[in-house]
């Protein structure tokens, strides 16, 4: 079984990693796309954000290509679906709406986001997770 390579500039947690390694297992692919959606979510109502992670093959680890969370912004019926935060991990790069910063800006923000996000998707079970192969 392949593992997920945690030698990157944001504190990836082993549970994380176990959990991806998890999902992917059974994969083969050079890349896949996981998608974790909330079915109730919506503009309206809330919910958990949709989140989409892309893992990329190396020799003998998946690398983490992004991870990205989105939101709904608008109003009155103009909604879109946007990045609200994006950590990418090809470019070295942090998004956010403070803009778009080098990747250890977010050093403190992400071990929250994760902590959070595994919470929601291995505790709650709200997320429909659905995976897509290149």
């Amino acid at each position: 079984m392949f593992t997920i390579d945690t030698d990157l500039p944001l504190p990836i947690s082993q549970a994380f990693a176990l959990a991806l390694a998890e999902e992917v297992k059974n994969i083969d692919s050079k890349a896949v796309t996981i998608n974790f959606r909330d079915p109730d979510y919506s503009p309206q109502t809330g919910g958990f954000h949709p989140v989409e992670i892309r893992l990329e093959k190396g020799t003998d680890q998946w690398q983490l290509c992004y991870i990205t969370d989105f939101c709904y912004v608008g109003h009155q019926g103009q909604w879109e679906l946007v990045k609200e935060l994006d950590f990418d991990f090809s470019c070295g790069v942090f998004q956010s709406i403070s803009g778009l910063l080098v990747i250890e800006a977010a050093t403190e923000l992400y071990p929250i986001w994760e902590q959070n996000f595994l919470c929601y998707w291995q505790e709650l079970e709200v997320f429909n997770v659905s995976t897509s192969t290149d």
